[in-house]
């Protein structure tokens, strides 16, 4: 909406055209979500401890985790909102990637948001059953995908790009669809998986969406993806504002949800978050370093799975408990060890993310 402003201001006033340059509109979109995420915090969280909205701990689950249970949750919803104002303000509103990332994370966050609610408000402690949930991830996930393969205007917006080897894509066709649905619904519930520790989900998260966020740069801009021989996507460029936004709304929200955290996301929070790395991921053509990055994400998926397979096969656990990051905890790990921990592990896996970018 400002850079529509800005561009007629910049026929009368030069300094305006400022806003035309994707790295200045980044700064202001990071800090804009970063303030009113900051701003609103407090408000969110009264409200929340005044509606009783708090969080429920498993009673078999680790004995420290107790002392978590009325803690506001479905904090999130700050963040979503942190979100949308930011993009809505510096982004470029006739971009269809960024109305694509934008509804693919507030739809999932709708979803969320249900599920809280039946299981905080309504006190139905089953929330939105499994399968409801995972059709309506499903009607959102296809739909976006749906249109960006149909709205593909060349060949690679739809290849599978192969990180390390040079100019080796894979044309997918219709597997696309189910490929991408599978990488955005798939992400969107392994950060839900992780958001249980407190901080735990939202750092990683801000770190992937930096690291895309020059993924999304890089693929925009002709002259930088031929240097590095990436796919060029004209228009991907505009995603970095929203990443920008996700990061400010991110860091904004982790000053209230650090250890001990004064308020949680919620599904609310982690499924649209997870969807919106999920769907960029898919819009730059990065999907297989989004599994390196987002390796953590991708542990704690697997010793869920592990876990159960396990269990009904043989009976015997793998692990003290899953995800595996209960698993540290009872093997005596300080909560904030395993957070810190886990945050190392994540900066790692994205830096060898973006030596991709180099190494071929």
């Amino acid at each position: 909406m400002l850079l529509w402003l800005a561009s007629l201001l910049e026929n009368y006033f030069h300094a305006f055209n400022v806003f035309q340059y994707l790295t200045f509109r980044t700064i202001l979109s990071a800090l804009t979500a970063l303030f009113v995420a900051l701003l609103l915090g407090p408000f969110f969280i009264r409200r929340l401890t005044r509606h009783q909205i708090g969080q429920v701990v498993r009673a078999d689950g680790p004995q420290s985790h107790l002392k978590k249970a009325g803690t506001p949750t479905m904090g999130g919803t700050l963040i979503l909102i942190a979100i949308t104002i930011s993009t809505l303000l510096w982004g470029d509103l006739t971009n269809r990637y960024v109305w694509v990332v934008l509804l693919e994370t507030l739809g999932f966050g709708l979803i969320g948001w249900y599920d809280d609610y039946r299981k905080l408000l309504l006190k139905d402690s089953r929330g939105l059953s499994a399968k409801k949930k995972y059709l309506f991830q499903s009607i959102v996930a296809l739909a976006g995908v749906t249109y960006l393969y149909f709205s593909a205007l060349m060949p690679a917006e739809t290849e599978l790009f192969v990180p390390f080897f040079k100019n080796v894509l894979i044309e997918l066709g219709p597997v696309y669809l189910f490929f991408s649905y599978f990488v955005i619904v798939g992400t969107s519930n392994a950060v839900n998986l992780t958001d249980v520790l407190d901080g735990l989900a939202i750092l990683p998260s801000v770190m992937i969406i930096a690291a895309f966020g020059v993924f999304a740069y890089v693929t925009g801009n002709f002259h930088f993806s031929t240097y590095l021989m990436i796919p060029y996507i004209p228009g991907v460029g505009e995603l970095v504002i929203i990443c920008g936004a996700i990061v400010g709304a991110g860091l904004g929200f982790l000053w209230y949800n650090t250890y001990p955290a004064q308020v949680f996301m919620g599904d609310v929070g982690a499924l649209g978050l997870g969807a919106a790395i999920g769907t960029i991921a898919v819009i730059v053509r990065q999907e297989l370093v989004l599994a390196l990055m987002g390796g953590v994400f991708v542990l704690e998926t697997v010793s869920v799975i592990l876990q159960v397979v396990s269990f009904r096969l043989t009976g015997k656990r793998i692990f003290k408990m899953a995800p595996i990051h209960h698993h540290f905890e009872l093997k005596g790990w300080p909560e904030p060890r395993v957070i810190v921990r886990f945050w190392i592990i994540t900066f790692i896996l994205v830096l060898c993310g973006l030596a991709t970018l180099k190494l071929r």
